[in-house]
């Protein structure tokens, strides 16, 4: 038994040097290198691929508004050729030399400009469903950069309530083994058991293992929130936090009002909704007649009474189009376009009555763990005092070991409850401002 706990204590011992790197610092100032919450929201929001893919595409959406603005201004373009013709037309009279109609070698260079007059408006739909799109974009950006300061949030408090549940394992195997070493003495006094002995040994044993377990989440938690933050696998990673919180009553008054205007995916529901909108304006414009000017400016040969003579030439002109029949195209784009506007609309609903759901089950979970946590407290006190009389009675013979065991566990039960419990209301809090569309620094 005794090599079971050598090697137990050994393996307890790599895990606590594996978890080193990332021990917390709670409360106290901030020195170099030291992870608060805010700065590690700060790394996520400066290295993370998926905040730097969005801003490209606000890059594209910005880029498409262009595109669509470029609809306003005339579209010139200038072009220039050479053609060979043989035969050409040319008569003579009487005998004398022929005179040619067209030269052989035909030169042409023009400018010319070209722009849309008058579509009903079609234009002004597609730069107004352009913008729409680039705020879906910008909305889409801030949801990502909120959704990984969440995902911070909970891995930086999942750190420390690892650190804590370590910390509180090791206060009770400290525990076990100093009612180990007075059992070992009653045991060599004869005033106790070897199945004392034994009892107390598997219980180390147990809080050890336990600890392990703690050890390697807090592993894992570390590694991913490494991934989130972009710091290197070989970099120190210490948090500086605090579990240290006071309950207070959430405040419900306009909650629901608030999240409604605030939150992004409310607003994101609102801009398809345009899109959409916007799409079937330009659908429904699509049958219009369309007005179109152009002008060029050029020189070319080709001209009485010197055909090989280079002139300037001038063109201008106005070019109506009215769509007639187009196969029920126009048709069913309408009634493509009017059908997803109606959808768009009723995400948007659905995606406020999510939000209101969401805020009024945050609220109870704020108050639910408030209670938890005064519950909590109560139970530590508890257990320490019970604690406290089993160890005096242990020591003066007048408890068992299974008494001061089940105290000792009862304890650290009790602690571990008040931990979580923290935790719960520390997360509740944050999920709440989360609901109600805050931002996280």
């Amino acid at each position: 038994m005794k090599r079971i706990l050598i090697r137990v204590a050994v393996w307890t011992g790599a895990a606590m040097m594996l978890a080193m790197p990332c021990r917390s610092a709670l409360g106290g100032e901030s020195p170099e290198g030291v992870l608060t919450l805010e700065k590690t929201i700060g790394l996520v929001r400066e290295n993370h691929p998926a905040l730097k893919a969005a801003a490209e595409e606000i890059t594209a959406a910005d880029a498409r508004v262009t595109k669509s603005r470029s609809t306003w201004f005339p579209q010139i373009t200038a072009s220039a050729g050479y053609t060979y013709i043989d035969p050409v037309s040319e008569m003579s009279f009487g005998g004398s030399a022929p005179i040619k109609f067209m030269p052989n070698n035909n030169y042409d260079a023009k400018v010319t400009a070209r722009a849309t007059i008058f579509d009903f408006g079609k234009r002004g739909n597609g730069v107004e469903l352009a913008l729409s799109g680039k705020r879906s974009a910008e909305h889409a950006l801030e949801i990502s950069r909120r959704e990984l300061s969440w995902q911070s949030i909970q891995l930086f408090y999942g750190n420390l309530l690892l650190h804590e549940s370590i910390r509180v394992e090791q206060k009770e195997i400290a525990a076990l083994n100093k009612a180990l070493d007075f059992s070992t003495k009653r045991y060599q006094a004869g005033s106790a058991t070897r199945f004392d002995l034994l009892s107390t040994e598997v219980r180390i044993a147990a809080a050890r293992s336990r600890a392990l377990d703690l050890a390697h989440a807090l592993r894992r938690n570390e590694l991913a929130l490494r991934r989130l933050t972009g710091i290197a696998d070989n970099g120190p990673l210490t948090l500086n936090g605090s579990f240290s919180v006071t309950p207070s009553a959430a405040r419900e008054t306009g909650m629901v009002a608030q999240a409604l205007q605030q939150r992004l995916e409310v607003k994101l529901s609102i801009e398809n909704e345009k899109s959409a909108s916007q799409k079937r304006s330009i659908a429904i414009k699509e049958g219009m007649p369309v007005i179109t000017g152009s002008a060029s400016y050029g020189r070319s040969n080709g001209y009485q009474p010197d055909i090989e003579a280079m002139r300037n030439n001038i063109a201008a002109g106005l070019h109506l189009e009215i769509p007639i029949f187009s196969g029920f195209r126009n048709r069913a784009e309408r009634q493509e376009a009017t059908a997803l506007m109606h959808a768009a609309t009723l995400r948007r609903l659905d995606t406020e009555q999510q939000v209101k759901n969401e805020v009024e089950e945050m609220l109870d979970g704020v108050q639910t763990s408030s209670k938890k946590l005064l519950t909590t407290d109560a139970q530590v006190n508890q257990a320490k005092l019970a604690a406290e009389h089993a160890r005096a009675r242990f020591e003066n013979g007048m408890a068992t070991t299974l008494d001061l065991l089940d105290t000792e566990a009862s304890l650290s039960q009790a602690e571990l409850a008040r931990l979580q419990a923290t935790y719960e209301y520390v997360m509740s809090s944050y999920a709440l401002k989360r609901a109600t569309g805050e931002v996280f620094w």
